[in-house]
């Protein structure tokens, strides 16, 4: 038997503009040998032996998909406990159903509720998924008619806010007192009123005195464990952390379960710059104290990517905390004065912390999300640069929420790119259109189209759990643009289907300098790729959330998505995932700052939940 082996397919899709289309990839060990027709092939080798490989020649061959954007920690922490989101979320374990009304989401905390007490279990309930829009307002007011005994924690939809219970507000010793004995910027952004926290005050204050339940090491290792299932299933051959918090990462169990021999992708991480900003470590120390942090990691399938950080600007767009030039509106349309955005790291302290990094001419990625953020930003990059010019910097514009066209050209002028969660349109542009925005903004979220007329390159990512961390879904979303309602959010930004397919492959290896080794079949990378039923460019868009993946190819193996986690083809797998069946409900109610965010809740519609939730939707009104 030859180490080498020719593995031949109905179609390779190389994302090479020289050879787009393929037959047949030549392969020894991890490594892409000659890449062409099998005449081709055979004419590269020459005298060298090679096998013939048809476990693909049925198959449609993509290069590995990546998510450029993810975050494992979050994602097993929230899709492991109960889900009771904005949509639906079809996982390994099962299907969780969202909640579409407040009556469906109360309800289903009740029932969460009743499960537990029923398991004769005296834990904490804690869910994720929550939003206003769909849910109704939220407060420890809200979560004591549920219980006055059990704590109750509900995360938000962003997963930048918490709400507690009075219960799991005196465990966690949330109270006025300790709020008190804090200080800085922080503690603007903590309401023990309402039990409710948000951006710094919920990372930087309330998450420490949280964290035993939140991030429980049996939660995280079995959320791990479902999220490398979950990846694969999608056909994920690479992902990337970018903000990791060094102290709070469970690094043990990243390389345990992410960098087990099976697990057939790819994990590096960023070093997370707005931890060094709220530990005030001096600007002058933090490019050494990132190097640190690096030396400590690990090596191989999981680790730290070298010379490259995240930074914040403003807060979660889920939550309606992006900050906007124009101000946010009522439900009217009229200039809502109680709304109003946050900011992650302050103006002053992002361009502090931003420039000794720029100046050590290290890669810089920035979460970004209202256009007065992204001006912010841009002035910041256009200072740096007048004072220490750079070339092929790629600062990295990331989430990319909400921007102007004249922004769009800076962007492409000041030699940035961008990363782009193209869910935002698809899930939040009808609810934000009624609401906080107004239609022409949300539709004009992700100006993807855009980006690429000016040449600037562009991925998308899922942010897990902020979308579903599947490339192909992704790349639905940036082709079709299809809203809750099924309208399409501004078609003049909509993208091809192959501009969609390379943002979830050479375009996110190009957005972590990974182009070299990633994101296209070609001679010299590494040997990964995602093999589908069926072939989107002759199909068409709407075909890429649908189509099955029936396995990828990871440094070289083969790994083959078990049969009952593929898709069927049909739609079925995540039908009401972006369309739900229940109808949207009208947008109302009060528009001051403490209803215009969202958070996290959930349950899991099996056992005796399910048969809880058929009454307890009506327990509480």
């Amino acid at each position: 038997m030859s180490d080498v082996r020719v593995m031949l397919a109905k179609r390779f899709h190389t994302m090479e503009p020289g050879f787009p289309t393929a037959d047949a990839v030549a392969v020894r060990g991890d490594r892409i040998l000659a890449v062409g027709s099998l005449d081709e092939v055979k004419a590269s080798l020459g005298d060298v032996p090679y096998d013939l490989d048809d476990t693909l020649k049925d198959l449609v061959v993509l290069p590995g998909l990546i998510d450029q954007h993810l975050h494992p920690m979050l994602g097993a922490a929230t899709l492991s406990m109960n889900v009771i989101s904005t949509e639906d979320w079809s996982l390994p374990d099962g299907l969780h159903p969202g909640a579409f009304t407040p009556e469906q989401y109360i309800g289903a905390l009740v029932a969460a509720d009743k499960a537990l007490t029923d398991a004769g279990s005296e834990e904490w309930l804690q869910t994720w998924g929550y939003h206003q829009l769909w849910h109704g307002p939220m407060s420890r007011q809200v979560l004591d008619k549920i219980s006055t005994t059990r704590p109750i924690m509900v995360w938000h939809r962003s997963a930048h806010e918490l709400f507690l219970n009075t219960a799991a507000c005196n465990v966690a010793g949330v109270t006025d007192e300790w709020l008190a004995a804090q200080s800085g910027h922080a503690t603007s952004q903590v309401d023990v009123a309402a039990g409710h926290c948000w951006e710094s005050g919920f990372f930087d204050l309330v998450l420490t005195r949280v964290a035993p339940q939140l991030a429980a090491r049996d939660r995280l290792e079995r959320g791990l464990k479902l999220l490398v299932t979950y990846l694969h299933q999608h056909g994920v051959t690479a992902v990337n952390e970018p903000g990791v918090i060094w102290a709070v990462e469970p690094w043990d169990l990243y390389d345990k379960i992410l960098g087990a021999d099976d697990t057939p992708f790819l994990s590096t991480f960023l070093v997370d710059g707005r931890s060094q900003a709220s530990a005030n470590i001096d600007p002058s120390d933090v490019v050494a104290d990132a190097r640190t942090i690096i030396a400590r990691a690990p090596a191989g399938k999981v680790r730290l990517f070298d010379g490259a950080i995240k930074l914040m600007a403003d807060g979660a767009i889920i939550s309606q905390l992006m900050q906007m030039q124009e101000p946010y509106l009522d439900d009217a349309g009229n200039p809502d004065p109680h709304h109003h955005g946050e900011w992650v790291m302050e103006p002053a302290v992002l361009e502090k912390y931003f420039r000794p990094y720029w100046e050590a001419d290290w890669q810089i990625s920035v979460h970004v999300t209202g256009d007065l953020g992204l001006k912010v930003l841009l002035d910041i990059i256009e200072r740096c640069m007048i004072a220490h010019p750079r070339n092929d910097h790629r600062t990295t514009i990331v989430h990319f929420s909400n921007a102007t066209e004249e922004q769009v050209d800076r962007i492409a002028r000041l030699g940035c790119i961008v990363s782009a969660n193209p869910f935002y349109p698809v899930a939040f542009a009808d609810r934000f259109g009624q609401h906080g925005v107004g239609p022409e903004r949300a539709d004009a979220m992700v100006r993807s189209a855009s980006v690429l007329a000016h040449g600037t390159p562009l991925s998308f990512h899922s942010d897990l759990p902020m979308a579903p961390a599947e490339p192909l879904f992704l790349a639905w979303c940036g082709a079709t643009r299809r809203t809750e309602s099924g309208r399409v959010a501004a078609p003049e930004q909509l993208i091809s289907v192959h501009e969609a397919l390379k943002a979830v492959t050479i375009g996110a290896a190009h957005s972590w300098r990974m182009e070299d080794e990633l994101g296209s079949i070609a001679p010299g990378k590494v040997a990964n790729f995602t093999a589908i039923a069926g072939d989107p460019y002759e199909h068409g868009a709407d075909y890429l959330k649908d189509v099955p993946v029936i396995g990828t190819v990871f440094e070289g193996r083969w790994f083959p998505v078990p049969e009952a986690l593929r898709k069927t083809g049909d739609g079925r797998a995540r039908k009401a995932a972006v369309l739900p069946s229940v109808a949207a409900p009208t947008v109302g109610g009060s528009s001051g700052r403490h209803a215009d965010h969202d958070a996290g809740c959930g349950c899991e519609a099996s056992g005796a939940l399910a048969k809880a939730m058929g009454d307890a939707w009506r327990v509480v009104g």
